[in-house]
């Protein structure tokens, strides 16, 4: 068998053997598989450039699945009858547990296990209790020392806390600035806050209808006159402007006492719906409706003495680990004074990131979407692909889903035991509350980021409005990563 061709511009045929063309065709065919196979490789050495090495760890997101093509070897064997087979799951890391394939657009919350009462049985769980009991140990020796070392205390806290013994109560008033580090100051420090916290309560959650009462008894026992005594009666002329119901002074507790009545409604409803999965807040016990009761209080309070801020909606979620932790504290003295303790710790929890719940502060440079702003902006530095791909190619806004993670401090992201283990390391970390947070959000993008590469907006949206669930130790390795690899 032979073939015809041209060749340059001569007329007259050219005859090639059968072996000539074969030797042809195999030279090309070597050609162009090794410039495809240089070419795979530059692909892939660029997209690895584009973000730092240590972000190609398969241990931070689950590997996609790859299908692999048919090698040379099996092209050039005769045809065989083709076999569908199915696709073998591939199982992901042990460190992150997979999402569950489709969710809710409300996600009820699993039952909550109180810390203080787990069981250990795996071997997992005795290594871990292993650690805690290292940890206790260390934590305990600072707290014996007169002049507690608050950097090594830090360093100690931001590995996490054991739950128990009462070790977090106590570091978490160390780290708020709620105890002094001189434990001899502690016993007259704690007297005066709670005294102030009392007269707190007296001056703003008594009943104006109550100091009417007592303006009475205080004006009938100067005129020697009990005739209206028990009868809540008075002359009208002989109460105050300030005290008469009717009254629309600035100064009139009746005044003042009708234009809270919207924020006290706001607080009782979200008070009820604070954690509903746990009967330390939402039971039917006397000691439910007291911590109930205590939160309240708090937040009317804390409302009263801000009026630039009052009450925003969900301040109820970062009161609760605070009350939570304070009130189930070992000690009896710390226990009883639980509402005092945590109100002075929970303004100062604030103080560091106030301006992100006034919303005429929103567009400043302190403002919630100045904050929003710097979280795209770390995520650009460490993973510009990642936020290329979700601020350009899907446009999934950060509002959507970064504004309840930084103003809830990721209450609402993970289970109540989580929560306690971010905080650990939030309230511990030196360089402050707000770098630490975003760092620890920053993560959490980076943790789900083969799964954010491959989705959409209406994927990616749902996936980072109901975060998966993940381990918490190895988000907050992740995060301490991003403060050393600018």
């Amino acid at each position: 068998m032979t073939t015809q061709g041209r060749r340059g511009t001569s007329s007259q045929p050219v005859i090639v053997s059968e072996e000539q063309t074969n030797a042809h065709t195999d030279t090309y065919t070597v050609c162009i598989g090794t410039l495809a196979e240089k070419a795979d490789q530059e692909s892939e050495l660029m997209v690895k450039k584009r973000v730092p090495d240590w972000l190609n760890n398969s241990m931070l997101s689950s590997p996609p699945l790859i299908i692999s093509p048919p090698s040379k070897l099996q092209s050039q064997s005769p045809p065989a009858p083709t076999v569908i087979q199915p696709p073998v799951p591939i199982p992901p890391p042990t460190l992150i547990r997979p999402e569950p394939p489709t969710k809710p657009a409300v996600t009820p919350r699993t039952e909550f296990i109180d810390p203080l009462r787990r069981s250990s049985g795996s071997d997992n769980d005795i290594s871990s209790s292993v650690e805690d009991v290292s940890r206790q140990s260390n934590l305990l020796q600072e707290l014996s020392r007169r002049i507690i070392n608050m950097r090594e205390l830090r360093r100690l806290a931001s590995e996490g806390i054991p739950d128990g013994a009462g070790i977090r109560s106590t570091v978490w008033k160390l780290l708020l600035g709620y105890l002094p580090s001189d434990k001899l100051l502690w016993s007259s420090e704690l007297a005066k806050k709670r005294s102030q916290y009392k007269q707190f309560k007296e001056e703003f959650l008594t009943n104006p209808s109550e100091i009417t009462r007592k303006f009475e008894d205080s004006t009938s026992l100067q005129h020697g006159n009990n005739t209206s005594a028990g009868k809540g009666l008075l002359p009208r002329s002989d109460i105050p402007h300030g005290e008469h119901p009717l009254s629309l002074g600035e100064t009139s507790v009746w005044n003042q006492f009708f234009q809270d009545t919207e924020i006290i409604d706001q607080i009782d409803r979200d008070v009820k719906r604070t954690h509903p999965d746990m009967h330390f807040f939402c039971g039917d016990s006397a000691a439910s409706k007291a911590n109930q009761d205590a939160l309240r209080n708090i937040l009317i309070v804390y409302a009263k003495l801000n009026p630039g801020i009052r009450y925003v909606q969900g301040m109820n979620e970062l009161l609760a680990p605070l009350f939570y932790v304070f009130k189930n504290d070992p000690d009896e003295d710390f226990s009883e004074n639980a509402e005092a303790d945590t109100f002075f710790c929970f303004v100062e929890l604030l103080s560091g990131f106030r301006d992100n719940f006034v919303q005429q502060l929103d567009d400043s440079v302190v403002g919630i979407r100045s904050t929003i702003s710097k979280l795209s902006m770390l995520l650009k530095e460490h993973d510009e692909e990642l936020w290329r791909h979700l601020d350009i190619t899907t446009k999934v806004n950060p509002q959507f889903y970064a504004f309840r993670w930084i103003t809830l401090l990721l209450t609402q992201e993970f289970n109540f035991t989580d929560s306690l283990h971010i905080w650990d390391t939030l309230l511990s970390d030196p360089q402050g509350l707000q770098k630490t947070l975003l760092r620890v959000c920053c993560a959490m993008l980076i943790l789900v980021r083969r799964r954010l590469l491959a989705g959409d907006f209406t994927a990616n949206l749902k996936l980072l409005q109901s975060y998966p669930s993940t381990n918490i130790s190895h988000l907050l390795y992740v995060a301490n990563k991003l403060r050393s690899h600018p």
